[in-house]
């Protein structure tokens, strides 16, 4: 069993019983307690769990958001991959909107050379890593920056965004299922990112598998609204295939 797939279980179990211990954890997986530590304390840093002495219990709030760098140091290898496969929808030529988030980030970090493309962000990282490229016309959108997510959000970036159509937007996530739709802990930010899908002729979430089942405060929009799901192979096949069904290819890089 992979990193992802363990850590997905042991979610899972968290949630069903209410608290998880490290010894228990070892042997039902057939591990060292320090592989289930480094488990916990990834979980933690992505506030899907809380350690506490000898486990860790459920998050228990709705809106907490971990810090931008803790976030980026979860699932590290999981999100360049999927980065790298979401190379593939790039247009040739076109626009595209890129969403804040650790794994956009990444993205944009590996654009090739040769791109020669309109981008559209609201997320300074983003911008940062763009503005040198050769081959990028990039679009600053502004308004009032979270510290969390280092974002523009309110009036100026919904504006903004109002103005333009663009032919691809790769969005983030906090947290995505077919029932609980896509959601983020803070409002402004959900916000902008129904502006962005609202923006765009085709959109691709781009979200590892530790946020399938995942549930935020804000909620911005459903699944029925992202034409192609890029996670990892966290992501069971059976989960896989029930988005699928319900109308959004995967992609399991």
């Amino acid at each position: 069993m992979y990193a992802p797939e363990r850590q997905q279980e042991i979610l899972r179990l968290a949630r069903e019983s209410g608290r998880v211990d490290v010894l228990s954890l070892a042997e039902e997986f057939q591990v060292t307690a320090e592989t289930v530590r480094r488990d916990l304390k990834a979980l933690d840093r992505a506030g899907l769990l809380r350690r506490v002495h000898g486990g860790a219990i459920p998050a228990g709030r709705l809106d907490f958001e971990p810090d931008l760098a803790e976030r980026d140091a979860v699932a590290a290898d999981e999100k360049d991959r999927i980065a790298h496969a979401a190379l593939g929808e790039l247009p040739t030529a076109g626009s595209v909107i890129i969403d804040a988030g650790t794994t956009a980030a990444r993205l944009t970090a590996a654009f090739p050379l040769e791109a020669d493309l309109t981008v559209v962000t609201h997320a300074l990282p983003v911008a940062a890593r763009l503005a040198d490229h050769p081959g990028i016309a990039l679009h600053l959108v502004g308004g009032r920056v979270r510290h969390r997510t280092r974002a523009a959000v309110d009036a100026w970036a919904l504006r903004g965004y109002g103005e333009i159509n663009a032919d691809v937007v790769f969005l983030g996530t906090n947290g995505f299922s077919l029932d609980g739709g896509l959601t983020t802990p803070d409002l402004a930010e959900a916000a902008v990112k129904r502006a962005i899908i609202a923006a765009a002729r085709r959109v691709v979430l781009l979200a590892d598998s530790a946020k399938f089942g995942q549930e935020h405060f804000a909620r911005f929009g459903d699944l029925s609204h992202v034409d192609v799901l890029i996670t990892d192979t966290g992501l069971s096949p059976d989960d896989a295939l029930a988005i699928e069904r319900a109308g959004t290819e995967v992609v399991r890089a």
